[in-house]
C-alpha cells in the first residue's frame, strides 16, 4: 500500500515540476488604451493554468506564464481584454473604458460686454483719440487762443469718421448689455417659448438700452411676462430692424 501512495505522489509531483518547467514568471504593465495611462486594481488571470493576480498601484504585474497560454485582464469600468502569451518578456495590456472617452476640452469664458468695449478703446485707440477734440482753448507763452489740433479733429474727414466709428462701438456695447440681460435663456425659462416663437418674441419685445440699465431681475422678469400677455394675443412675426449704417471712407 504504501509503495502504490509512493508511486502517486512521485508522479504528482513529476507533473508539477513538468509545467513549472514550462512557464516563466512574466513582468506586464496595463495602461489605459485612450490615454495611454497606468491603470490599477486590475485582475489578471491566466485562463489556461488558473493562476491570478492584481496589478499594482503602477499598474504593474508578475504572473506565471507559457507559450501559448491566455491572459485575461478584468477591471470595472473597462471592458476586459484577453490575450495569447507569445513569449514575450513583458506583456502591455490596453484596457478601453466602458463608456466614451471624450479629450479635455478648455472652455474659454465669454468676454462681457465691458470688456470688449474695453478692448476695442485698445485697438481702436488713435480713432478714440481722434474723436475726442479736447478742449476748444489752450494755453501757450502767447496767452489763451483756440486750439488748432481740436479744430482739425472736428473738421477733417479722419476726425469725422472717427467719431462714427466710436459711436458704432458705443451702440455695439449697448448692444450686448441688452443681450447679457434680456438673454434667450431667461426669455425661455420665463415664457416657456421655444423655437419660431421665441425669435419673433425677442424681436418684437426687445427693451431699450435705458431700461436694461435701470432694471433689476425682478423688473426684467416682470417686463418679460407683461409683454408676454401682450404676445400671446397676437404673436405675429416682426423682421429683424436694419442694423445701424456707418460710412467710413478709408480714403
Amino acid at each position: 500500500m504504501n509503495t502504490i501512495v509512493g508511486f502517486f505522489c512521485a508522479f504528482f509531483l513529476f507533473l508539477l515540476s513538468a509545467v513549472a518547467m514550462g512557464q516563466q514568471k512574466v513582468a506586464g504593465l496595463v495602461l489605459d488604451k485612450d490615454t495611454r495611462q497606468r491603470v490599477a486594481k486590475v485582475l489578471l488571470v491566466n485562463n489556461t493554468s488558473g493562476a491570478n493576480v492584481f496589478n499594482n498601484a503602477k499598474g504593474e504585474f508578475h504572473l506565471a506564464m507559457k507559450k501559448g497560454d491566455v491572459l485575461i485582464a478584468k477591471r470595472e469600468e473597462y471592458k476586459s481584454d484577453t490575450l495569447v502569451y507569445e513569449g514575450e518578456q513583458v506583456m502591455v495590456v490596453y484596457l478601453e473604458k466602458t463608456s466614451i472617452y471624450i479629450e479635455p476640452v478648455t472652455v474659454v469664458a465669454k468676454k462681457s460686454p465691458d470688456q470688449i468695449l474695453a478692448q476695442r478703446r485698445i485697438d481702436y485707440a488713435k480713432a478714440y483719440k481722434l474723436a475726442d477734440p479736447g478742449d476748444y482753448f489752450s494755453v501757450g507763452p502767447n496767452g489763451a487762443g483756440l486750439s488748432i489740433g481740436t479744430i482739425y479733429n472736428l473738421l477733417s474727414k479722419e476726425g469725422k469718421n472717427a467719431r462714427k466709428l466710436t459711436a458704432y462701438f458705443q451702440k455695439e456695447y449697448e448692444e450686448n448689455m441688452i443681450d447679457l440681460k434680456f438673454s434667450r435663456m431667461l426669455v425661455k425659462n420665463v415664457t416657456g417659448l421655444d423655437g419660431e416663437l421665441l425669435d419673433n418674441f425677442m424681436l418684437r419685445y426687445r427693451p431699450s438700452y435705458t431700461f436694461v440699465q435701470m432694471a433689476n431681475s425682478y423688473q426684467m422678469t416682470g417686463y418679460i411676462l407683461s409683454k408676454y400677455e401682450q404676445f400671446k394675443i397676437n404673436p405675429y412675426y416682426k423682421p429683424l430692424p436694419d442694423l445701424m449704417k456707418i460710412e467710413i471712407d478709408e480714403k
